[in-house]
């Protein structure tokens, strides 16, 4: 992998981590456009390398909201705070057994190439164009209205269902952003509430997954028989800033995208990127 080739994947997880596209679905599409060979103890770094970048760009995007968060949580206070960092705990239950669990019979189930990404994509614009007119049916009921009917803060319970969403994104193609924000607002939850959730409900897995893979990066450096692109440490630093950059910036445009209700958009993107994955395979 040379520098330019690192760039364009930087830019791309930075973006489709927080768009609703699905960063995996689109990291196996310049994959198979660059024609990189990602695999092996070079590209487990490479890809902890790109998970660490946007984690830390949704730390600084959302710094506000995650110190006190912190704070109370580690100072142990009986306040707002704590409790909503053990909703981020509890929506994190499932993609942890998903994960310690099923890793392995996912990836072996989902194989990643174009025809898998391309009906994954498609199944993500499904959801969020249901999302999309389900929340404006609701909203504009007038029973509702008459009824008092108000976007809600997210329950507990709302916190484990928007998890077995995003258990469910594991899949190659399915938006992770996407399946946990579209359930979030099926349900009823507050736009400005849930993407910031979404987004500080994967850093733990996101985390957990990089440990893993460097785990199993340090498995791989010790067989002697495998091969692996390697990938140098200027390439590395590109993609790491370049994915940290541009995650910063699609996290802040995300939060106002959700805000404006106008995630339906990104639904005809999946679509037409879906059918030419399909199409292309």
């Amino acid at each position: 992998m040379d520098w330019f080739d690192s760039l364009i994947m930087g830019v791309v997880q930075g973006l489709a981590e927080y768009l609703p596209i699905s960063s995996s679905g689109h990291l196996q599409i310049c994959e198979d456009i660059l024609h990189l060979n990602m695999e092996g103890a070079g590209s487990l770094q490479y890809t902890v390398a790109l998970h660490v970048a946007t984690v830390l760009s949704t730390i600084v995007v959302l710094w506000k909201e995650f110190l006190p968060l912190v704070t109370s949580f580690f100072g142990f206070k009986r306040d707002a705070n704590t409790t909503y960092v053990f909703k981020i705990l509890v929506s994190c239950i499932p993609i942890m057994i998903v994960g310690l669990f099923f890793k392995d019979k996912v990836e072996t189930l989902f194989e990643k190439n174009l025809l898998t990404v391309g009906i994954a994509l498609c199944c993500t614009a499904l959801l969020l164009t249901f999302a999309y007119y389900f929340r404006r049916t609701t909203a504009d009921s007038p029973a509702l209205r008459q009824g008092g009917y108000r976007p809600r803060d997210i329950t507990f319970l709302d916190a484990f269902v928007i998890g077995l969403a995003q258990a469910v994104a594991v899949i190659p193609g399915l938006s992770r952003s996407g399946s946990t924000i579209a359930t979030g607002l099926m349900l009823g939850d507050k736009r400005e509430q849930i993407a910031k959730f979404s987004f500080f409900m994967v850093i733990i897995p996101i985390l957990g997954e990089a440990l893993l893979d460097v785990k199993d990066m340090v498995s791989v450096s010790g067989d002697a028989g495998a091969t692996a692109e390697t990938i140098g440490i200027v390439p590395l630093i590109i993609g790491f800033i370049a994915a940290f950059v541009v995650g910063c910036a699609a996290c802040k445009w995300m939060l106002n995208i959700v805000k404006k209700g106008k995630l339906v958009w990104f639904a005809v993107y999946c679509l037409i990127v879906g059918l030419l994955c399909i199409i292309f395979n």
